[in-house]
């Protein structure tokens, strides 16, 4: 009896502890993936709604629109779509899919504003229309968008309010061939571009102070 437990014991000692890492919230592990991409694809999303918005409302001449190209192909279309990406690796469904597509907005923009070229026998009543279509699409997708943001903040709901109302303006304004629709959708981007530079200040100020100073007003889902 004795030769056995002898032999227990030396196969009980040859056994390796398993120490299996447990990563915690806060650990290095989980400091290591990416964060703060919402404070920036609202910031991008911000500042290029507001300088179009600028045209769109006719407080610029239309002959200056070019400035505006710069804008959408880096800030609100390269940096947008990076910050999404971030977001999706964080696994925030709503924040890639918003980033990414309003990236893909303004880099479609860019392109369809520099690199596109109708023919001349369209009639600018046709052109208008092939806009309509462009930014009907859009307005779509912001509807749903708007739906699913309503079960986050009223921040970001009032954002989304906003752009919404812009995107249908500017959808009809090119249809309909009205200016004032297009100027309605010029305003309404202001308050779109307003509500998200809060939403980026709010997220920035409360990541850099480790608690809640400026309000968003969560929802309940």
């Amino acid at each position: 009896m004795a030769s056995v437990r002898r032999k227990v014991g030396n196969v009980r000692s040859t056994r390796k502890p398993s120490h299996q890492p447990r990563v915690r919230l806060g650990s290095d592990r989980d400091s290591a993936r990416p964060r703060g991409s919402r404070p920036l694809g609202t910031a991008a999303f911000a500042l290029t709604t507001f300088v179009l918005s600028t045209f769109n409302a006719g407080l610029m001449p239309t002959t200056l629109e070019p400035v505006v190209l710069g804008l959408a192909l880096f800030y609100g279309g390269i940096v947008q779509v990076f910050a999404g990406l971030l977001e999706f690796f964080k696994e925030n469904t709503l924040g890639g899919v918003a980033f990414c597509s309003y990236g893909g907005f303004w880099l479609a923009l860019w392109y369809l504003s520099s690199h596109t070229e109708f023919s001349a026998t369209i009639t600018p009543s046709d052109k208008g229309h092939a806009v309509g279509l462009f930014l009907l699409g859009w307005t779509i997708f912001t509807a749903y968008m708007t739906v699913c943001v309503a079960r986050t903040n009223n921040a970001l709901l009032i954002t989304f309010v906003f752009l919404l109302a812009a995107f249908v303006c500017l959808t009809i304004g090119d249809f309909a061939g009205s200016t004032l629709a297009t100027r309605l959708g010029g305003w309404t981007g202001f308050g779109a571009a307003a509500g998200a530079w809060y939403c980026s200040f709010a997220a920035t100020m409360n990541a850099t102070a480790g608690r809640a100073i400026v309000p968003v007003g969560p929802r309940s889902r």
